[in-house]
């Protein structure tokens, strides 16, 4: 059962707006939804800054879709925070969200003034959170001393039953550390061939038969140009690649970095096409891959058009794909 769901961009966009549109993706036949949890935008141009889980009780409230977040617990957020926030908002809305955990990026978690260490640390501390939030989840009283602290911390207020843990990777090596300890995996589209290693490294590392959600960001428009005009205009800083998008501060400084990006460069990274069948074509292949999520991140600001294009030419045709693929939604 292939779920295709609508990305909030936090980063991009006000609530109020977020919310609105929310609303409209799933009257236009989107399964699911998924947020972003930033503190910063990437860059000056986007401005907006919203905090995630005010928005999701209101999101939750407003609409019957089930939920992802994905947030970086030892920085911003203290692990038993991060607990209480899921416990909350599951024991209202049973089953509607899953919490995926990552290791973050400077530019929201640098606020904090803690020392930002390389990957592999980064790791290690997300691994003792994410133990701290299971157990905190489960009614056990927990006292943890190690890289984060956590002293006599219980929650009174938890749901039937917890969240889904879910890990986010990029590459293979965290793809498969994933699977020892994640209860499902999230990525970024990629190039099917390297999509696969990806997923195999998960289910190899422990993974095999969680759910894996993909990420793809795409941009559509009315036209080619403003597709990748759009595209371009808002996204350009996250397409240098490396070690960047982990370790730079501010949205200036992405900004300054990808000042020499043209337009034509973000094809390299991201869907982009003016065309409905092409959006088709994109979704089904990435379906048809195993995947059991979908999350569809719409550029542009654009989004009343996209909502719309997506609910009359893409939608129903991806779910006839699948359907003849003999993957019935």
């Amino acid at each position: 059962m292939v779920r295709i769901g609508y990305h909030a961009s936090h980063e991009q966009f006000a609530p109020s707006n977020l919310l609105r549109w929310v609303t409209m993706a799933e009257e236009a036949g989107f399964d699911c939804a998924m947020s972003s949890d930033h503190f910063h935008p990437w860059s000056d141009r986007q401005g907006q800054s919203g905090f995630a889980w005010s928005w999701l009780g209101a999101a939750m409230q407003a609409t019957r879709l089930p939920f992802g977040i994905i947030s970086a617990p030892g920085w911003r957020y203290h692990p038993a925070i991060i607990a209480q926030g899921a416990a909350t908002l599951l024991e209202m809305f049973p089953d509607r969200l899953w919490l995926a955990l990552g290791s973050g990026e400077a530019i929201n978690e640098a606020i904090t003034g803690l020392p930002w260490p390389e990957k592999a640390e980064r790791n290690a501390r997300l691994r003792e959170c994410v133990d701290v939030i299971r157990a905190l989840l489960a009614g056990e009283t927990v006292t943890h001393r190690g890289r984060i602290t956590c002293i006599e911390a219980k929650l009174y207020t938890r749901p039937a039953r917890p969240p889904k843990l879910i890990g986010a990777a990029v590459s293979e090596a965290t793809a498969e550390w994933l699977g020892s300890w994640a209860d499902g995996m999230i990525t970024v589209h990629a190039e099917p061939d390297q999509l696969r290693k990806v997923m195999d490294a998960f289910r190899r590392g422990g993974g095999e038969g969680k759910p894996i959600m993909i990420q793809m960001a795409v941009s559509w428009g009315a036209t080619e140009d403003e597709a990748l005009r759009e595209a371009h205009q808002q996204w350009a800083p996250n397409i240098i690649g490396g070690d960047v998008n982990w370790e730079l501060r501010r949205p200036a400084d992405f900004d300054l970095a990808t000042r020499f990006v043209r337009p034509e460069d973000v094809r390299s990274s991201y869907l982009v096409s003016a065309s409905a069948q092409q959006h088709v074509d994109w979704l089904s292949e990435f379906a048809a891959l195993g995947a059991d999520e979908l999350q569809v991140h719409a550029l542009g600001r654009n989004q009343d058009a996209f909502i719309e294009a997506y609910g009359t030419s893409v939608l129903p045709h991806v779910a006839r794909d699948i359907a003849h693929a003999g993957k019935p939604r």
